[in-house]
C-alpha cells in the first residue's frame, strides 16, 4: 500500500462488523510480535543497543567508530543490539562479530533502506512488522544506549530512551551520545530554547546522556557506569 492509498484508506467509510475484524486480526498480529520478541531476547544477557543512521558508508568517521564500539563492548563482555540494518548498524554488528560476541539485529520490514546486515548471529536477528514494538524491545533489553549520527529513526530511538528514563519508567541507564560536532546545534537548541526560555526541561535532564568524540570514550562511560554498581556481564 502506498502513500496515497493509506490516506485514502484512513478516511473509508467502514462498517462496525469491517473494524472489528481488521483490528481483532491486528491485535493478535502486535501479540504475535511481542510474544516472539519477548522469548528470544529474553536469553541474550547483559547487552548495549547501538543506535545511529542506516545511510552510513563504510568510510565515514562514525561507521569506524560504530565498528570499534561493537568490537570494544564485546571485550568486556557485553552484547550489541542494534536495528539489523546497513550503516551504522552493519558497523555495530560488525564490530561484535570481530569481538566474537553476541551480536543481535532487531530488524524493521521498510520499503526502502533496511535490509538485514550479515553480520548479526544467525540465531538472533529478529524481525518486526511494527516500529512500536521494536521500540519495546531495544527499551526493555538494553542496559545502555550508544547514539551515533543519524537522521528521524535515530532521533526517536534517542528520545524514547531520554523520555523513559526523566519519567522513571525504565533505570537510569547510560546513553552515550556520540560526536560533538554532530550534536551540538541539537543542544544548543534544548539548552538554549527548551530550559533557558521555555523552562520545557529541567537542568537536571542533562544529566541523563554523556557526550564524547570517541569510541574508546563511549564504552568507558558504560563500563564505568557499571563498575560503580559492581556489575558485570554474566555471559
Amino acid at each position: 500500500m502506498n502513500q496515497e492509498d493509506m490516506i485514502r484508506d484512513a478516511f473509508k467509510h467502514k462498517s462496525w462488523n469491517e473494524i472489528k475484524v481488521e483490528n481483532s486480526w491486528q491485535i493478535f498480529k502486535v501479540m504475535a510480535e511481542f510474544v516472539y520478541g519477548f522469548e528470544k531476547l529474553a536469553r541474550i544477557g547483559p547487552s548495549v543497543a547501538v543506535f545511529g543512521s542506516a545511510r552510513t558508508k563504510p568510510d565515514n568517521q562514525y561507521y569506524i567508530i560504530a565498528e570499534e564500539i561493537g568490537y570494544r563492548l564485546t571485550q568486556l563482555g557485553y552484547g550489541v543490539i542494534t536495528g539489523g540494518g546497513p550503516g551504522i548498524m552493519e558497523a555495530a554488528n560488525s564490530g561484535a562479530q570481530r569481538g566474537k560476541g553476541k551480536s543481535i539485529g532487531i530488524n524493521i520490514d521498510l520499503p526502502f533502506e533496511q535490509r538485514p546486515n550479515s553480520y548479526i548471529d544467525a540465531d538472533k536477528l529478529i524481525n518486526f512488522d511494527y516500529f512500536f514494538v521494536r521500540k519495546t524491545m531495544f527499551m526493555r533489553y538494553s542496559q545502555g544506549f550508544i547514539v551515533l549520527p543519524g537522521g528521524f529513526g535515530t532521533f526517536d530511538e534517542l528520545f524514547e530512551a531520554l523520555t523513559l528514563i526523566q519519567t522513571g519508567k525504565i533505570g537510569k541507564f547510560p546513553i552515550v551520545m556520540v560526536g560533538k560536532k554532530y550534536w551540538a546545534g541539537l543542544l544548543k537548541w534544548i539548552k538554549e530554547t527548551m530550559h533557558a526560555q521555555e523552562h520545557n526541561v529541567a537542568i537536571s535532564d542533562f544529566d541523563l546522556f554523556k557526550l564524547v568524540d570517541t569510541a574508546e570514550e563511549a564504552v568507558k562511560v558504560i563500563d564505568d557506569f557499571y563498575g560503580e554498581f559492581l556489575l558485570s556481564p554474566n555471559f
